[in-house]
């Protein structure tokens, strides 16, 4: 009886284990990692849907409206935000590679991806270096396009 309480507490550990592996994602960076542009207790948090930017940090984007910073999780809510008739100044991107921002007008944007997106089903990850987009296409797919053909794509998510 004590070998299957033992093998059951081992399982059970090895099963926790598998399931925090399982949450680390993509797209997450280290605290200590990631570049957070807005200030106050919601610094870490979608200026759009609430979700962690740490967690979202390689497919975060960054825009100044009406004088103040705002941060998101993804495309698909810097886009949500576009929607309420917003006009952006300054907008940036994370450089996946680079894990920096970058002006998202002179981004690589890699579209479609097997690399699992965020608040999509079609991925979108940018990247300063047309190389560094290719080399990323390679291993994952996908299709490398500008910001404003990317926009597009990511707009068909409010259809």
């Amino acid at each position: 009886m004590i070998k299957i309480i033992s093998i059951l507490i081992i399982l059970l550990n090895i099963s926790c284990l598998a399931s925090e592996q399982d949450r680390v994602i993509f797209q997450s960076v280290s605290k200590k990692t990631a570049i957070l542009l807005k200030s106050g207790d919601e610094k870490e948090s979608c200026s759009s849907c609430g979700m962690n930017l740490v967690r979202f940090y390689k497919t975060s984007h960054s825009a100044i409206i009406d004088k103040k910073v705002y941060q998101y999780c993804s495309f698909h809510c810097l886009v949500d935000h576009l929607a309420e008739g917003r006009s952006l100044d300054d907008p940036k991107v994370v450089d996946t590679k680079l894990l920096k921002f970058i002006d998202i007008r002179a981004a690589y944007y890699v579209v479609g991806s097997k690399i699992k997106g965020t608040m999509t089903d079609i991925s979108k990850y940018a990247f300063s270096v047309e190389s560094d987009a290719k080399e990323f296409k390679n291993k994952n797919g996908g299709e490398i396009m500008n910001f404003f053909k990317a926009m597009e794509i990511a707009k068909k998510d409010f259809q």
